[in-house]
């Protein structure tokens, strides 16, 4: 695959994710999180069938999902058992 091809996707990835997803410390809600997180896993299995490519930034990006997931998981446990 050619150096243009790869651009190509990352920047369709790109757009995609900017059109519908908010930056993760922007989510405020557990659902919301969790929504996204399962979309972009969707969207990363689809472009690793149709291209066998991924871009690195979409697994940063699903790690920062993640990450605050973990975050607001934590917060819930602690203050339903202090």
């Amino acid at each position: 695959m050619s150096q243009f091809e790869l651009k190509k996707i990352e920047n369709d990835l790109r757009k995609f994710t900017d059109r519908n997803f908010e930056s993760p410390s922007k989510c405020r809600n557990l659902d919301q999180i969790r929504f996204y997180v399962k979309e972009l896993c969707a969207k990363i299995d689809e472009y690793q069938l149709r291209f066998n490519y991924v871009p690195q930034w979409a697994y940063v990006l699903l790690a920062q999902y993640n990450q605050e997931q973990n975050k607001m998981i934590y917060f819930d446990f602690r203050n339903t058992y202090k």
